[in-house]
């Protein structure tokens, strides 16, 4: 089997929660692969983790979003954590968030995770934030100087994601070259139906979809080919990159914004394309 065909033999699937989730994951998301569940800066944690419980139950490896700004206290933190433990979740993902103001006094990642180190680290592991394209609110520079702060505390990086192979090329030696060595899990978009993604961001709601669109331009564009977007020709060209031993990739992280039939599918002929050694772009 080649490089490439075991990292597609069991990705990250990144979902939202929302009316039909849990169920789309049962139907769709083979039992025991890993299922990371966002966290909305609208809603709040409590979603996150209830359909984190749900799924972690049901025997998948869960990794609940805990996004610092929606972290009220220590109290707050301390009941999250209980929860979580009680699970059986052990891996979770600390970005920032994008509430528009902190709830409490974690105002970025690097707080959360100090204060869950002092709280005996109860996670074994942690999951930070990595923009292989240019944040749109944040300069590259600070990025990876953020990453490099946050590394004592986190056991892998998840890339945000991103659409330009040569650039994700670029971050991963960028990082190594700095210093980084934390295991990388590649973000990339999962395969969407336009329509059905701008139906589920009017569900969302108007600021979190506004926000969406300003973060991830690229993406909001590519949906305007015939038949949706496909992450072939990205994760194709990314191939060498990637894979290279030196890199340091882990695995695949698929944001399916709960395109998850669509998402399986095209897992399923990737995999069986790459794993007989044939190109991963059909036809």
């Amino acid at each position: 089997m080649t490089r490439l065909a075991e990292l597609l033999a069991g990705p990250r699937y990144e979902v939202i929660p929302a009316g039909g989730t849990e169920q789309q994951v049962l139907d769709w998301v083979p039992s025991g692969m890993t299922v990371a569940v966002t966290a909305s800066p609208v809603k709040g944690l409590g979603p996150t983790l209830d359909l984190a419980g749900r799924l972690a139950a049901h025997g998948y490896r869960v990794v609940p979003h805990l996004a610092a700004r929606s972290v009220v206290d220590d109290a707050h933190l301390a009941d999250i954590i209980a929860r979580l433990r009680a699970g059986g979740v052990d891996d979770v993902f600390v970005p920032g968030g994008d509430a528009a103001r902190p709830a409490g006094r974690f105002d970025g990642a690097l707080p959360l995770l100090e204060r869950l180190a002092e709280m005996g680290s109860p996670f074994r592991q942690v999951g930070i934030t990595g923009y292989p394209e240019t944040h749109p609110k944040i300069s590259d520079d600070i990025t990876i100087q953020a990453m490099w702060d946050k590394r004592k505390y986190a056991t892998y990086i998840v890339s945000n994601v991103c659409f330009d192979a040569a650039a994700l090329g670029r971050w991963i030696g960028r990082i190594r070259a700095r210093g980084v060595t934390l295991p990388l899990q590649i973000g990339l978009a999962g395969p969407a139906e336009r329509g059905r993604l701008l139906r589920m961001a009017a569900v969302a709601g108007a600021s979190e979809s506004a926000r969406f669109v300003t973060r991830h331009p690229g993406w909001i564009l590519r949906l305007w080919v015939p038949g949706g977007y496909s992450p072939d020709r990205l994760l194709e060209r990314a191939a060498a990159a990637i894979t290279a031993p030196r890199a340091g990739v882990a695995g695949l992280h698929l944001f399916t914004f709960n395109q998850l039939r669509q998402a399986e599918q095209w897992r399923r002929a990737a995999l069986e394309r790459t794993g007989t050694g044939k190109p991963l772009l059909a036809g």
